[in-house]
This record gives structure tokens, sequence and C-alpha cells, in this order.
């Protein structure tokens, strides 16, 4: 029973009608579950989350659940989930995990979320929700630093909000044609790229900013 639910946990994007058909309006709990560990836990970052937002979108379309239940349901989770990570930073801190989880919990992770810090200050907890690896662990490195809570949780809230309606819609309103109904798979594909080149964009800017400051400082200094 925990391996059919771990499976279901990490193909949930690929296999959401199947679901949906099984398990009924208990879907919505599994559902927030992933949403929670997929932000609130940095050993899980491996979850589906983009692509499940999609997916969900285009079912939503479908008929298969409720558009403004789903959206509920994601943006709970993504709060909640943000919060206990947080949390969890704040407490224990990575050393913990990091000691445990070396596989998981990856010094390039933590690099690539404190040059989002750099770049982006306490934005970046809504900045984040839109890159993989990146939002898993931004919430925790921002509980483990001086940000306080009620600053996090603004950003953490709006983060939420953006990300749940930009995607949920996006597959709402794309998975009505029959072209997206057929080639679902494609799909996936393309919100992985998206996000992908999301991420190259962001650190290609990151990069820019380093060599901009690099520059900057060589000039002082002559």
């Amino acid at each position: 029973m925990i391996e059919s639910l771990f499976h279901i946990l990490l193909t949930i994007d690929q296999q959401l009608p199947v679901v949906v058909s099984e398990y009924g309006i208990w879907t919505y709990v599994i559902l927030f579950v992933i949403i929670f560990l997929e932000t609130g836990l940095i050993v899980t970052p491996f979850l589906p989350g983009d692509s499940l937002l999609f997916v969900g979108g285009a079912a939503a379309a479908s008929g298969l659940l409720d558009l403004w239940t789903l959206i509920g349901i994601i943006i709970a989770g993504a709060v909640l989930g943000d919060t206990f990570n947080y949390w969890i930073g704040n407490r224990i801190g990575l050393g913990f995990f990091c000691e445990r989880y070396p596989n998981l919990v990856r010094k390039e992770y933590i690099d690539r979320t404190n040059g989002f810090f750099e770049k982006y200050g306490g934005a970046t907890i809504f900045v984040a929700r839109f890159v993989p690896m990146v939002r898993t662990f931004a919430p925790c490195l921002a509980g483990i630093g001086t940000m306080q809570y009620r600053r996090f949780l603004v950003w953490n809230v709006l983060g939420a909000i953006a990300w749940s309606f930009s995607l949920v819609l996006a597959g709402y309103y794309l998975g009505t044609f029959s072209i997206v109904k057929e080639n679902m798979s494609l799909l996936m594909i393309g919100v992985i790229l998206l996000s992908l080149g999301t991420i190259i964009f962001i650190i290609g800017n990151l990069v820019a900013a380093y060599l901009k400051r690099k520059k900057e400082s060589g000039n002082t200094r002559q």
C-alpha cells in the first residue's frame, strides 16, 4: 500500500484522470499533500509541482475537478508548506538534513538559492515559486537567515496565489482545446522546458549581476 501511494505521489501529473476516477473527492487531499510536501520538506524536491498544476487545470477544464476548489487547495498547500519549511530552517537548520540526506540536499541547490536571495532579497520567496528546487530550499534558508516571519508570510502568500492562478488557469484554458487533451504528455514536456528556460534566464541574470559587481569593484580599486 505504501509503495502504491508513493508511486501515485511521483506520477500523479501523468495519470491524474485515473487518480480522480479511483479516489474521487479524495484526489483534492492527495493534491494538497503533494504540494505541501514539495514545498514543505527539503528532502522531497523531486515531487511534481509546475506540471501538476498545469495538468490539474486541464483536468478541471474537462470537468474532472472543480476549478476553484483546486486553486484553493493548491494555495493552502503551498502556503502551509512554505510556512512549515520556514520553521524547520528556523528551529533545526540545514545541517541535520545535509548530513542524513546528502543526495537530496545538494550543495548546488543551496548555492543557487543563496544566489536568489542576493539578487532578489525578500522577494526571493515570491520568485522562487516559479523555479523548481529553489522553491523547496528558499523557505528553509529564509528561516535560517534573518527574514522576519511576518515579512516572509506576505511574500509566501503572494507567491502561492500567483503560482497557483497562473499555472492552473493556463492548464484550464489551454485544456479546452482538443489538441491539448490529445497531447497531454507533450504539454507536460513543454511545462518542464518552460521551467528550465526560467531557470536559465534567472541564472543568466545572476551571472550578469555578479560580473557587473566584479567589474565595478575592479574599477573602484583602480
